[in-house]
């Protein structure tokens, strides 16, 4: 049986990189590639559809080992101005809905060892309820100092910092690309949405099989 991850809305990949590190079949299911809401299944296989429609992975179920969901945080922001742009909850929700969906019928064929959804602390609270967790970058040695909400069946790792490391408040309103993915087009709010890597990784070893 293959270990497969699957990380949903990934962006970069960066959530999932360690997996993948670690030699763990990673399929990163993100916009522009593949669309989660496009995703179908039978009793024993996800078919993961691109965006274009062009493009199928096939993935058995039973080899789902864990998942991670990092759905767009555009309308559930607290920072978000309605008064131009109203909050399209509709499709915001239609794609927490599709990465639930493929979490429920991996969780079924019994292989599922954990699963988590993250999202910037806003208004997902509303939907989803108050998460178990939340977590600011710096606690595990990153710069970040916004809390992410996590919803799921998962270990928390444990904090190892206690206050944050120097925070410059005009790097983080125009953070710089992180070397390892200069090659990819990514906007400001791209940027800002990357995983923390050290909190990647510490993820990783609290919920890697034992």
């Amino acid at each position: 049986m293959k270990k497969v991850v699957l990380d949903l809305c990934g962006g970069t990949g960066s959530w999932s990189d360690p997996w993948r590190s670690a030699g763990f079949t990673v399929l990163l299911v993100t916009l522009p590639f593949y669309d989660v809401r496009k995703t179908t299944w039978d009793d024993t296989h996800f078919w993961f559809i691109s965006a274009d429609e062009k493009d199928v992975v096939k993935v058995l179920k039973k080899d789902v080992v864990g998942v991670l969901a990092a759905p767009p945080c555009t309308h559930f922001s607290r920072a978000r101005t309605t008064a131009k742009t109203p909050r399209d909850f509709d499709g915001a929700m239609e794609i927490v809905h599709a990465c639930l969906g493929i979490i429920w019928e991996a969780r079924k064929c019994g292989s599922l060892q954990w699963w988590a959804l993250e999202n910037p602390m806003g208004l997902l609270r509303q939907f989803l309820g108050n998460p178990p967790h939340s977590f600011r970058g710096y606690e595990y040695g990153d710069r970040h100092v916004k809390f992410t909400d996590i919803w799921g069946y998962y270990v928390m790792p444990t904090p190892t910092h206690k206050k944050p490391r120097t925070f410059n408040r005009k790097k983080w309103a125009s953070p710089r690309k992180p070397k390892q993915y200069e090659h990819l087009k990514l906007s400001r709010a791209d940027i800002r949405a990357i995983t923390p890597a050290k909190f990647a990784e510490a993820f990783y070893r609290a919920n890697k099989p034992k």
